[in-house]
């Protein structure tokens, strides 16, 4: 087995995150980019906007190293989760363009520190805020995959796409029919299991 660097293995699982979360808007409507899908307002834009603010905070301002870019949401206290969606105004190209952009200034961060680097969060007071670039990079993978983890089952609610990059669907074979028949299944034994309990 080869022996790897740590640094680039974590860099690599983040940009392999990046990079489906941003697959998931390809071949989209204006509409199906922006529109909630969930009770609480998922949309595969908004996970894209929220994830440019936590690469530019994390990677940035919390090693003394801002991007210079402020953010447009900044200030705006009164909407709430401002960064979880894109507004009229706000057009994919810019969203998107801010994502790369602050992934990056991020990769700059990554390439120029150690992973011992200590930088601090600034939402975090006194010495729970004190943490290296091991630990930030840690928590960007866990966030960046968790998000696009929603944006697959977005993604899927919108048009049945899946799987984590073009021509790579990770799902069992099987046609439309296939599917509705194993889904009919599924809600044949939760219905069975309800009637047990």
């Amino acid at each position: 087995m080869a022996v790897t660097e740590p640094k680039a293995d974590l860099h690599r699982s983040l940009q392999a995150a990046r990079d489906a979360l941003l697959w998931k808007l390809d071949g989209l409507s204006e509409y199906d980019a922006r529109r909630p899908l969930t009770p609480t307002g998922t949309n595969l834009l908004g996970l894209v906007k929220h994830l440019a603010g936590c690469e530019l905070g994390y990677f940035g301002d919390t090693f003394g190293r801002p991007p210079g870019e402020p953010l447009p949401w900044d200030g705006n206290e009164e909407e709430p989760n401002v960064d979880m969606w894109a507004t009229a105004d706000e057009s994919r190209e810019d969203i998107i363009g801010l994502y790369r952009r602050a992934c990056a200034h991020a990769d700059t961060m990554i390439g120029t520190l150690a992973l011992d680097a200590i930088g601090h969060l600034p939402h975090r007071p006194g010495d729970r805020g004190e943490v290296t670039l091991h630990h930030v990079l840690v928590h960007m993978i866990a966030e960046t995959h968790r998000h696009a983890g929603h944006a697959d089952i977005v993604r899927e609610l919108i048009d049945g796409v899946t799987g984590t990059q073009p021509g790579k669907d990770t799902t069992a074979p099987g046609d439309g029919a296939w599917w509705a028949s194993y889904r009919n299944r599924l809600e044949q034994a939760a219905r069975e299991a309800a009637a047990r309990s």
